[in-house]
């Protein structure tokens, strides 16, 4: 048992970095967000709500720049000053931030946000705790593999649940009268403004879907929805 132990701690430090990831997480939205108040987005999130039975659906606006969509595991949303501001623009229509709201409805209906507890804050203590593990079997290599390792797993659990998230959305979207047009000219858009991240990968794009691999899924749901209907 006690040759063990070593594994057993590094564990518990994995346990520990992803608790202490997720608070950290929750009091920056917390001391860094604003509810919405634009009048445009309110009347395209009223729509939502009345689709969903729901008083109203409220939204935050997180002060980061990057162009992204957040969904707290206590059930907020949040779009982020830099997507906001693409809106303000006019890079964005009030239809296809509306589709970026329904978005992370989605992944808090489905659960995605209480599993992944916001932008997989607690990939890194994964990652630590893995990288000590495998280094008592595989000096000097141990941590990139598990480094390699929590990265694709990631990856994939979050490609999954994109593609749920869209569904979702694309269903409210539609019995809100909005349809899914916005939400695949948002892809097609998304592409072209995080591409001017030059040298990194955009945010919104490491663990998202292609874009064609979304706005396609999307057209088999719209055939399916009228070949059923």
């Amino acid at each position: 048992m006690l040759k063990f132990s070593p594994i057993l701690i590094a564990l518990l430090y994995g346990l520990v970095m992803y608790r202490f990831s997720v608070w950290r997480t929750s009091r920056q939205l917390d001391e860094r967000s604003t509810e919405l108040a634009d009048p445009k987005l309110l009347e395209q999130t009223s729509r939502l709500a009345k689709a969903l039975d729901l008083p109203r659906v409220r939204v935050h606006i997180y002060d980061i720049d990057p162009v992204n969509g957040l969904a707290a595991p206590d059930g907020r949303i949040f779009i982020t000053r830099g997507f906001y501001q693409k809106f303000r623009q006019g890079d964005l229509n009030a239809e296809e931030m509306t589709s970026v709201i329904a978005h992370e409805l989605g992944h808090v209906a489905l659960g995605h946000s209480r599993r992944r507890m916001i932008d997989f804050s607690g990939q890194n203590a994964m990652r630590a705790a893995l990288g000590m593990v495998l280094s008592r079997f595989i000096p000097g290599f141990g941590i990139y593999i598990a480094s390699a390792l929590t990265s694709l797993l990631a990856a994939r659990l979050s490609r999954g649940d994109e593609y749920e998230a869209d569904e979702y959305a694309a269903a409210l979207l539609t019995k809100a009268g909005i349809g899914t047009e916005p939400q695949k000219s948002l892809f097609r858009k998304l592409d072209k403004l995080t591409a001017a991240n030059a040298g990194a990968v955009p945010a919104w794009l490491m663990s998202h879907p292609k874009t064609d691999q979304r706005i396609s899924a999307i057209e088999k749901l719209e055939t399916k929805w009228r070949t059923n209907g």
